[in-house]
């Protein structure tokens, strides 16, 4: 099932705003770990956007360039979302900590920083729960970290780790400000931005090594492909399956090819119709086998 663009609206809309207000508190109050924050947000809104370029650049038709079609397009650009999450996010929020650790500032008005974190977590948390809604939906009685494995769809769980990065931070943040409060001590507010840090280039790393598998080309399930292969094996005019190749050219699409041994007292006439009806039955089973090739042995 194709996942649904709602969490990556709503994630772009929420970032959008937050990203603009954290900002503004950032300039007035001198905050480190909200400007941290604002950054996140930022390249969260970029994100977003690329994930909505790669959906669309995917959904092209097959032409004389792209025969198998363009739906890796959604992997490569779930890539470097993934890359932009490490370099940009990570990178340039330690950078901030460290920083503000060197050459430490008073947070100024540090009210206003409650007050953005406060709204921030509020539409941050509403992003999260429609992308947690969307995932489970997507992954039913199958186990968190295993759906996160087998997952074809890049823009589901992008979304589902940024929004969770983000509420995450967001607490960082706050801690980090409070602290400083507390107990008179600026450096806190840098080591929260430090942490920010981590925590994005955590999940950036995360997010890297799932979409490269993706882009680098994946299977469908064991399970599956058994059960394709029993299915072609139970008809008449075959008599084993010697071989098979699969891999996903999009979250709903897979070639798979088959290599067969058929009856040897089938004529070509009857080898063709019979073909015909093996990827007639793959395909009718799992609509999202879209190539089917079968090769005699």
């Amino acid at each position: 099932m194709a996942a649904s663009k709602t969490p990556i609206y709503t994630a772009l809309g929420a970032n959008l705003l937050i990203a603009l207000t954290k900002l503004a508190a950032a300039f007035f109050t001198g905050s480190s770990a909200m400007v941290s924050e604002g950054i996140h947000s930022l390249v969260d809104t970029s994100n977003e956007i690329l994930l909505l370029f790669g959906i669309s650049r995917s959904q092209k038709p097959a032409d004389e360039e792209r025969p198998f079609g363009y739906g890796r397009e959604l992997y490569f650009w779930s890539f470097v979302v993934s890359l932009m999450f490490f370099a940009l996010g990570g990178g340039f929020s330690i950078y901030e900590g460290i920083e503000h650790l060197i050459h430490p500032e008073e947070v100024k008005s540090p009210v206003w920083n409650y007050a953005v974190l406060g709204i921030a977590f509020v539409f941050d948390g509403i992003s999260f729960i429609t992308a947690i809604k969307e995932f489970n939906n997507q992954r039913g009685k199958t186990p968190f970290w295993e759906a996160v494995r087998q997952s074809k769809d890049p823009s589901t769980f992008v979304i589902l780790f940024e929004d969770a990065a983000d509420v995450i931070g967001i607490v960082i943040a706050f801690v980090g400000i409070f602290l400083g409060q507390l107990l008179n001590n600026p450096y806190c507010d840098g080591i929260a931005s430090i942490m920010i840090g981590v925590l994005l280039t955590s999940v950036a790393i995360l997010l890297v090594r799932e979409s490269r598998s993706l882009l680098m080309g994946e299977t469908p399930p064991k399970a599956e492909l058994i059960d394709v292969v029993a299915l072609t094996e139970s008809h008449s005019g075959v008599q084993k399956v010697v071989h098979y190749l699969s891999t996903y050219l999009a979250p709903e699409e897979v070639i798979l090819v088959l290599k067969i041994n058929f009856k040897n007292e089938l004529s070509s006439t009857e080898m063709a119709n019979v073909i015909k009806e093996l990827r007639d039955n793959v395909q009718s089973k799992y609509g999202h086998y879209k190539q089917v090739f079968v090769e005699p042995v």
